[in-house]
């Protein structure tokens, strides 16, 4: 839309989504989304697309504000998609609302910003979340949200537990919502939000790239080309931790429920039989224990990003740590979400 080109706060906006889309710490792939309220129309980024290309390319959706609340109020089931309130003729590449955007909407705050931030992650996953959050969040006007699954669920408990001072929001097994009325208040906060939930963590030792190619010589799997990646299969608490279950929702999206590790002994052909005998699907990626980890030679730029998120969440946690893990239903709804599947569609 030509005339938002000059608006400050709106261009202020692409350059922070840049900001935190380029740094995997906060965002991952298409994850994350941020917004604005101008004039009662909520501009949004679309979904499946990448927060680091907001200044380069046209990633905002606008929807109408006010009948977009009046249906999330009524249950009507177009709240859910949003494409029924978006402003088509200030939309010319036919994109689609995020799939969070009635959780942007209900903020009262002009702009509002979501990430996958992995330190908050770290302390969302576990069933104790709540308890550490009330300590290193003394002091900010937030909210714990128990895991909802993504869009109107999420949007409508927020809605119901939020004050209108509310600006923060630790989403259970998903990660952080930051508000403020303009780009820089929300900025700031975000800054100062990270910093007090800043978990500790280590990586092992560099991997061996040599051993790792041997033992996928002659696949169609590669080792991951981020060296920071292959840190989870070099530390045998971060593959217990995966290895039992899925931990947040773009996980099971764009890697499959859990993390496929590699028995001792056990080569890859045979790892790749025992997955496909489970799921009817070769794995995404493989976790190799104390040698890295393997990636499909056809796996997406998001795949990869995942791929690193879980060695950068595992990496924060704490052996002992009591982890609350998505259930099967949870991961039922995601794998078979329309939703969903047009953001992986995307994916290229």
């Amino acid at each position: 839309m030509p005339e938002l080109d000059v608006n400050s706060e709106f261009k202020a906006l692409k350059r922070f989504s840049k900001k935190i889309g380029s740094d995997p710490l906060q965002v991952q792939g298409a994850g994350g989304n941020t917004s604005i309220k101008i004039d009662h129309t909520l501009w949004i980024k679309a979904s499946g697309t990448w927060l680091m290309n907001a200044q380069s390319t046209n990633l905002f959706v606008p929807v109408t504000l006010n009948p977009l609340l009046t249906a999330l109020r009524e249950q009507d089931p177009r709240a859910q998609k949003s494409t029924a309130f978006v402003l088509e003729d200030h939309n010319p590449d036919g994109l689609r609302p995020s799939i969070e955007t009635t959780v942007h909407a209900v903020f009262t705050q002009k702009v509002v910003a979501h990430t996958h931030c992995v330190d908050t992650i770290a302390l969302a996953v576990q069933i104790n979340a709540e308890q550490q959050l009330s300590q290193l969040l003394n002091g900010y006007d937030w909210l714990w949200v128990p895991y909802a699954k993504p869009g109107i669920q999420l949007s409508s408990y927020i809605k119901q537990h939020m004050t209108s001072n509310t600006n923060v929001v630790i989403l259970g097994n998903h990660g952080l919502i930051v508000a403020a009325d303009t780009v820089a208040e929300t900025e700031t906060l975000m800054l100062s939000v990270r910093a007090a939930l800043h978990q500790a963590h280590s990586y092992p030792d560099v991997v061996n790239y040599d051993q790792l190619s041997e033992y996928c010589r002659g696949s169609n799997y590669l080792p991951a080309p981020d060296e920071r990646t292959h840190a989870i299969a070099l530390n045998p608490d971060s593959i217990k931790i995966a290895e039992n279950g899925s931990l947040y929702p773009d996980h099971v999206i764009f890697l499959g429920d859990g993390s496929i590790v590699a028995g001792k002994q056990e080569s890859l052909d045979d790892v790749i039989s025992r997955v496909r005998r489970q799921t009817g699907n070769d794995p995404l990626s493989i976790l190799v224990p104390e040698q890295g980890v393997l990636m499909k030679s056809d796996a997406t730029p998001g795949q990869h990003a995942m791929a690193r998120c879980i060695t950068e969440v595992t990496a924060r946690l704490i052996p002992s740590a009591d982890i609350h893990y998505l259930t099967a239903q949870n991961v039922y709804e995601l794998l078979n979400w329309e939703a969903e599947h047009y953001r992986q569609s995307l994916e290229t």
